[in-house]
């Protein structure tokens, strides 16, 4: 995600700084910068935390950097309400989504029972699909 290498850069900091702040390595950071492996989503919402950005600026859903919440802790629960109510909104069964997302039944029924973290890629084709804000989905705006 060239956008994570920017804000990296526009703060002037390391891969190996950045995977401090973050949490784990540099190889994780480079990974990600060039795409090689998606971030997880708590990652993600660490880099939008540090650099007080959006997670949408940062996957490239919005152009607007500004977020609504300086600091924000992710709630599994809360994003699997979101999900859920999504889902209801859209007349889907659980069956249903995870066929949009190309995964189980027994996963989306984790994710919204909170009993596992949305992946990364979920949560991006998720809101590209039902045109969502990933800040909202996650619970970082209302």
């Amino acid at each position: 995600m060239e956008r994570l290498y920017f804000l990296r850069e526009e703060f002037d900091l390391t891969q190996e700084e950045m995977g401090k702040i973050v949490g784990t390595k540099k190889y994780s950071v480079y990974n990600w910068e060039s795409g090689k492996e998606i971030i997880p989503l708590s990652k993600l919402n660490t880099y939008a935390n540090y650099f007080k950005v959006s997670m949408d600026y940062i996957v490239k859903l919005d152009d607007n950097k500004h977020s609504e919440n300086n600091y924000h802790e992710l709630d599994k629960i809360a994003i699997g309400q979101n999900i859920k109510y999504i889902r209801e909104k859209n007349h889907l069964t659980q069956r249903d989504l995870a066929k949009i997302l190309n995964t189980t039944q027994s996963v989306i029924w984790a994710y919204e029972t909170g009993k596992t973290l949305i992946l990364t890629a979920f949560a991006y084709d998720l809101c590209k699909k039902f045109n969502l804000s990933m800040d909202w989905l996650c619970g970082r705006k209302k």
